[in-house]
């Protein structure tokens, strides 16, 4: 966890994802310091591998 904090104060985008490592950052109150805190983990890898999720595709064709 020091390291993601570290990584965001040099300006780096730090994701960390997954419930226990959710709780990990709560649980060392490191929730406020990196970019973005998801409890999506598989679902997180798959959005970053660029596979379409089916309630984000949901969302994009309300917009439409």
């Amino acid at each position: 966890m020091d390291a993601c904090v570290e990584g965001t104060g040099c300006g780096n985008c730090v994701i960390i994802g997954g419930g226990d490592t959710a709780t990990c950052a709560k649980k060392f109150n490191t929730e406020s310091k990196v970019s973005h805190v998801s409890t999506g983990g598989g679902a997180s890898l798959e959005l970053l591998e660029g596979k379409l999720l089916p309630g984000v595709a949901a969302l994009s064709d309300s917009k439409k």
